[in-house]
């Protein structure tokens, strides 16, 4: 198994290569080479197993031999014995035809722990092979930076600076992040928005030398294996409702922001899972929907929402689409990025256009239509919706067919989204776990939205962890 640049110009490398180097070093985002095919009998077996070997038979397409068998079993299991549920990502029929799919079981109530804990143990992996300390650098729309830290705090050779925007996360995201002592984690709180922090990290793992010169490494979606993580949730969740439900297809509703998520369905479907329609529920920061309705990716006016963890505009895994998009020509995924560059959007033609609606429907959700799907969906069900998770309800809701079955991606525990839970007059228990982060001192720096200064505050840190 090789990976490849979505720009063409990084050489075929394997699997811990593509791990470490997250961001190509030509600016691209790295790919498979080739999707590998997995047949309908081998689906039917994989069918039977449980979340963990179902993680190690599709892990072990990329991995390809780079990590010996017993080792990577090994790091699934320590990985996912951090869940709250023996099945990890347990699925919840809600109505007829409508699942929700739970992946917040992990460490800090969100989905990207599914990723990120195994993540962190491969990187922990990965640090003591090679004797290299690991400098992981991310930014955070709120639920990311939780998951890192969480992944990868006390694991030796190991240190992590987290950016996530000052006062545009919620409380409970702040205080995962920000209370955790410890002199190998800095949070930075910057003066911006999430596409802020977004930009100065790829700037920083543009820049191949200082990218070397201190090992950095990418914890966000950019690397590949975050995507590869969140593959095994979309098969399992198919397992799962088609035992009961004679159908061959299954949509999927995610909610997303960078694109991460449901890139990972899309890659699910490429590998061979009977995946129907893919939608795409954004908020009223919606470049995606825009995309998908009319074919133009073009960022617009930040705006805060309920639904935090999805304000982004500009979503760092579209270009890992586009490269599909435009049948694996880098060259044109080059080109096409370098006018986005320059006249701040994509444009793509009818014929392509039809393509991407073949796979994928949207729907932005506005607040109100946020918070009456929460309400509406705990009056009749008694199940409660986190404000992501609500989007995604609200856009089943506006663009699935009522004969297809559906699954919709709950990717947050609702305490962690108390602030919107409350405008809808209900009243929640905490988890234990959540309750005592209100006690805790916090550990964080407010700094200026700035890639020279995040620099400095780097080398702080490396310094000081050195000691």
């Amino acid at each position: 198994m090789n990976f490849v640049s979505t720009r063409g110009s990084v050489n075929k490398i394997g699997f811990i290569d593509t791990v470490l180097m997250g961001l190509a070093n030509d600016g691209g985002l790295l790919v498979p080479e080739e999707i590998p095919q997995i047949p309908a009998e081998k689906l039917e077996a994989m069918s039977k197993l449980t979340y963990q070997e179902l993680a190690y038979e599709i892990f072990s397409y990329y991995v390809d031999g780079e990590i010996p068998e017993n080792e990577l079993k090994e790091l699934i299991e320590k990985s996912y014995a951090t869940f709250r549920h023996p099945e990890v990502t347990p699925v919840q029929k809600l109505k007829d035809n409508m699942y929700v799919l739970e992946l917040f079981h992990g460490p800090t109530f969100a989905f990207k722990d599914i990723a990120l804990q195994f993540l962190g143990n491969l990187y922990s992996y990965v640090s003591k092979k090679t004797g290299e300390t690991i400098h992981i650098l991310g930014a955070t729309s709120g639920d990311t930076g939780a998951s890192a830290i969480e992944g990868v705090r006390g694991k030796e050779g190991i240190r992590i600076c987290i950016l996530h925007p000052h006062g545009k996360v919620s409380k409970v995201q702040e205080l995962q992040m920000t209370t955790v002592d410890d002199k190998s984690v800095l949070n930075l709180a910057i003066k911006g928005t999430f596409d802020d922090g977004q930009r100065i990290i790829k700037e920083l793992f543009a820049d191949v030398e200082l990218k070397n010169k201190y090992h950095l490494r990418a914890i966000n979606s950019i690397n590949f294996v975050r995507i590869l993580a969140q593959t095994v949730y979309y098969f399992y969740a198919y397992f799962q409702v088609t035992k009961e439900n004679e159908v061959k297809n299954v949509n999927y509703s995610v909610p997303t922001g960078n694109f991460g998520d449901i890139f990972a369905g899309y890659l699910a479907k490429k590998m061979g899972l009977p995946v129907g329609k893919l939608i795409v529920a954004t908020n009223e920061n919606n470049i995606l929907e825009g995309f998908i309705r009319d074919g133009v990716y073009q960022p617009g006016e930040f705006r805060s929402t309920y639904s935090p963890s999805m304000d982004i505009q500009v979503a760092s895994n579209f270009e890992r689409y586009l490269y599909y998009l435009l049948k694996e020509d880098p060259k044109a995924v080059s080109a096409v990025m370098e006018k986005f560059k320059s006249e701040g959007k994509i444009v793509v033609n009818q014929e392509q256009l039809h393509r991407v609606q073949e796979d994928f429907a949207a729907h932005g959700v506005e607040g109100e239509e946020c918070l009456q799907t929460i309400s509406e969906y705990y009056a009749e069900t008694n199940y409660l919706l986190d404000p992501h998770t609500a989007c995604g309800v609200a856009a089943y809701e506006r663009c699935n067919d009522s004969s297809e079955v559906c699954i919709t991606l709950a990717t947050a525990h609702p305490a962690k989204f108390n602030e919107s839970i409350e405008r809808c007059g209900i009243k929640q228990p905490f988890p234990e776990q959540i309750n005592q982060l209100f006690n805790k001192p916090q550990h964080l720096k407010v700094v200026e939205a700035d890639k020279d200064e995040i620099v400095r505050q780097l080398e702080t840190l490396f310094h000081f962890s050195a000691k």
